[in-house]
C-alpha cells in the first residue's frame, strides 16, 4: 500500500526490518549496524567512482565521436549503421552504468539517422529501445558490482562470466540487423581510410578507454576498484583538460547528481542488508527451500521457475531486485549445486531482459518519452530483441560452460 502511494523503497525496507527485528526481540541497533557494514566492503569505491565518470562520458560529445569512428570503421557492411548501433549502445550503456542514458544520448543521434538510410520505423524504435541494456553483462557495468556485493560473489569473476555470454548476445544481434539491412536494401557507405583516420583523430583519447579498462579487468592487471579509479582519473583528464567538453562551473553539478544516484542506491543497500540478516536468523532461506523442494527436486526445473520470478521481478524494480531477492536465492541456489557465479550471469540477463519486458519494462516508457511513439507500438517493435535475449537466457541457463569456461581458462588448476 505504502509503496503504491509513493513511499521510497529504502523507508520500505527499514521500516520492514525494523518491524520484523521488534517481533523477534532483537535491539534496533541491529539495523544501524548492517547500515554501517556497508562502508566497509571492500568494492565498495567502485561504485560512485564509475558512477561519476559515467556521468562525465554522458554529459560530454564522446558519444558523437565514438559513433562517427564506429559508422567509419562498419558503414560498409549490410545493416552497418544498426550495427554500429549496437555496439555503441553496449559500450556506452557499460561504461555508463545506466541503459536510459544510452536510449536518451544515444537514441537521439541514431533514430534521425537510422530512419534517414531506408531502416523500418519498427526495427528502428525496437532497437534503440532494448539494446540499452546489452551493456550490462560487460564490465565496468554497475550491477555487476552491485551483485558481486550483494552475494559476496568476485566481481572479477563476474566480468569474465558475463564475457561470452554478452559477446555472443550481440553477434546475434548483429546477424539479425545485417539481415534487416539487407531486407530493406540499406544503402551500405563506402569505407574510407580518410574517414577513418579522420574519426579516430578526433576521438584520439577516447579510443584507449575501453582498451585500457577492460583489457586490464580480463587481463588481470586490474580489480574492479583499481579499474574505477584508472577510469575516473582517465575520463576526467579527457573530457574536462583535452577535449574540454564539459567546463569546470559545470563539475560541481555533474558530481552533485552522479553522488545522488549513488546515495540512493547504498542507502538501499544499507537498509536491505539489515532484511537480510534477519531473514538469514529466521533462517527463510532454508525453510523457502524445504517448501519448494517438496514440488521441485530438479535443479533445471528450479533454475526455470527462478527465471520466470525474475523476470517478472526485474521488471519492476532492478536494483530493489538485487538487493532484497538475491540474498536469498544465493543459498537456495547452493543447496541445488547451482555456481553462485553462474546464477549471478542468469540474474543479470533477466535485468536485461527486465528493462525491455512489457508492460512495465523501463526502457520502453524512457523511449516513449525519448521518441514519442506509443507503448502499444514499442511492445510490439521490441518483440524480435526479447525473444533473442530470452534465447540466450534459455542456453545461459542450460548450459554452465558458457559463463564459467573463461573461469576455468584463467584458473587451469
Amino acid at each position: 500500500m505504502l509503496g503504491a502511494l509513493g513511499a521510497p523503497v529504502f523507508a520500505l525496507l527499514a521500516g520492514l526490518t525494523l518491524w520484523l527485528f521488534a517481533g523477534a526481540g532483537i535491539d534496533a541497533s541491529s539495523a544501524a549496524i548492517a547500515m554501517v557494514r556497508v562502508a566497509s566492503l571492500p568494492a565498495l569505491i567502485a561504485i560512485p567512482l564509475f558512477t561519476f565518470a559515467g556521468f562525465l562520458l554522458a554529459e560530454s560529445k564522446a558519444p558523437k565521436r565514438l559513433l562517427a569512428l564506429a559508422e567509419a570503421l562498419l558503414g560498409w557492411m549490410p545493416g552497418g549503421l544498426a550495427v554500429v548501433g549496437l555496439m555503441s549502445c553496449a559500450v556506452f550503456t557499460a561504461f555508463t552504468g545506466a541503459s536510459g542514458v544510452t536510449i536518451i544520448a544515444l537514441g537521439g543521434l541514431l533514430y534521425p539517422m537510422m530512419l534517414k538510410q531506408g531502416y523500418p520505423e519498427r526495427f528502428t524504435l525496437g532497437l534503440l529501445s532494448c539494446t540499452g541494456s546489452l551493456g550490462l553483462l560487460f564490465p565496468p557495468s554497475l550491477p555487476i558490482i552491485l551483485y558481486g556485493l550483494v552475494a559476496q560473489v568476485s566481481i572479477d569473476k563476474l566480468f569474465l562470466a558475463g564475457a561470452l555470454p554478452g559477446l555472443l548476445l550481440l553477434g546475434l544481434l548483429g546477424v539479425y540487423a545485417a539481415w534487416e539491412g539487407r531486407r530493406a536494401a540499406v544503402p551500405k557507405t563506402a569505407f574510407s581510410g580518410a574517414a577513418v583516420l579522420a574519426a579516430a583523430r578526433a576521438a584520439a583519447w577516447e579510443i584507449p578507454l575501453p582498451f585500457v579498462v577492460v583489457g586490464g579487468i580480463y587481463g588481470g592487471k586490474f580489480t574492479a576498484t583499481d579499474a574505477a579509479a584508472v577510469m575516473a582519473f582517465y575520463v576526467f583528464v579527457v573530457e574536462v583538460l583535452v577535449y574540454r567538453d564539459i567546463a569546470w562551473k559545470d563539475l560541481p553539478r555533474i558530481v552533485r547528481e552522479s553522488t545522488v544516484l549513488v546515495g540512493s542506491i547504498l542507502i538501499v543497500l544499507g537498509c536491505a542488508l539489515g532484511l537480510t540478516d534477519y531473514m538469514i536468523d529466521a533462517e527463510v532461506p532454508e525453510r523457502l527451500f524445504e517448501w519448494l523442494s517438496r514440488f521441485v527436486s530438479s535443479k533445471w526445473v528450479f533454475l526455470g521457475v527462478l527465471n520466470a520470478l525474475l523476470l517478472v521481478i526485474n521488471m519492476v524494480e532492478i536494483f530493489s531486485a538485487i538487493v532484497i531477492v538475491v540474498p536469498i536465492i544465493i543459498p537456495i541456489a547452493a543447496q541445488y549445486g547451482i555456481d553462485p557465479v553462474h546464477l549471478g550471469v542468469i540474474f543479470l540477463l533477466n535485468l536485461e531482459i527486465g528493462y525491455m519486458t512489457p508492460p512495465l519494462g523501463l526502457n520502453l516508457f524512457l523511449a516513449n518519452r525519448r521518441f514519442g511513439r506509443p507503448l502499444g507500438e514499442l511492445y510490439r517493435a521490441s518483440a524480435p530483441f526479447w525473444l533473442a535475449h530470452v534465447a540466450m537466457l534459455a542456453l545461459v541457463t542450460y548450459w554452465p560452460p558458457l559463463s564459467l569456461a573463461l573461469l576455468q581458462w584463467r584458473s587451469p588448476g
